[in-house]
């Protein structure tokens, strides 16, 4: 877990994090690095690399295995450790904080810093790698994937829609990446699927989610992964996170993937609120977010 992994980072020397971007650069290529091309990849020296992977290895940060040859890789938390190495070094954040959320595809932690900030490392491809490598543009064209990539690659296409959709679009605000990481503004509010609305709050809320899909899709993206868990509600209204998939509006899915977007977000408020939410033509819907003239919801509510 990464708060086992920031007090580690501090007894770190910068040849241990040679060794680490030696082996990170290595796994570009197998799996495993073979320990002889360690001296090349860190630029250490043979006794050098020998010292630093028992140090990386004794602190979790590297495993071992005897193939045809005796090969190294990266654990998750030595990949964690070289990025927060690097918000360090920019002081980007001073430390890491509690958990704000862990899931499948990411961890999401406090961060500690001038202000609360969150800090989102991507997990896709470690324990689901063979779905990821399925799902994800990505990893189509590579002969060789590691999970890293896959998690580094999440993290810049996040990055990118949250740079380029901020401010206009409710999400919040990105500050810093560095490999599968990502240090956000952290938001105070909850998650839709957690808010027990009143009768007058349902429908404007729906309307407010709906409007930031249609600012973002005039801002060039589809998020391609709306649900009632990717929505904080706030005091000021609605912001709408986790951006990995997002995809450009010119993409050739990206009106397929706008229309799951909309029939996922609307069918959420007609499960939980059906006395409140009448029919919607999602067709209809989906144009009017695409560029047509934008309808109020209110006209769709019994």
């Amino acid at each position: 877990m990464v708060e086992n992994v920031a007090p580690v980072v501090a007894e770190l020397e910068q040849d241990d994090i040679n060794l680490l971007s030696g082996v990170e650069h290595g796994m570009r290529f197998s799996e495993y690095v073979a320990r002889e091309k360690l001296v090349e990849f860190s630029r250490l020296t043979a006794e050098e690399v020998d010292y630093r992977l028992d140090r990386c290895e004794d602190r979790g940060l590297v495993e071992r295995k005897t193939i045809q040859y005796q090969g190294f890789k990266l654990t998750f938390e030595g990949y964690d450790a070289l990025a927060l190495h690097t918000f360090a070094q920019r002081e980007t954040l001073e430390g890491v904080g509690s958990p704000l959320g862990v899931g499948k595809e990411s961890d999401v932690y406090e961060a500690q810093s001038y202000k609360p900030l969150a800090l989102k490392f991507h997990r896709e491809g470690y324990t689901n790698f063979r779905e990821v490598m399925k799902e994800r543009e990505y990893t189509a064209d590579r002969e060789h994937v590691s999970w890293q990539y896959t998690a580094r690659k999440a993290a810049e296409r996040e990055y990118e829609a949250l740079e380029t959709l901020y401010p206009d679009v409710s999400v919040p605000q990105p500050l810093d990446t560095n490999r599968h990481a990502i240090v956000m503004e952290k938001i105070d509010g909850v998650e839709l699927s957690r808010t027990k609305l009143s009768e007058e709050q349902v429908v404007p809320v729906l309307e407010l989610v709906l409007d930031e899909m249609a600012a973002a899709y005039d801002g060039g993206f589809v998020h391609a992964d709306m649900s009632e868990y990717n929505v904080f509600v706030t005091e000021q209204g609605v912001v709408v996170f986790d951006w990995p998939q997002a995809v450009p509006t010119d993409h050739e899915n990206a009106r397929e993937l706008l229309t799951r977007d909309v029939e996922n977000i609307v069918n959420y408020f007609k499960r939980k609120y059906p006395a409140l939410v009448g029919e919607v033509q999602i067709d209809d819907l989906t144009a009017a977010i695409a560029g047509d003239e934008f309808e109020e919801l209110a006209a769709y509510a019994e």
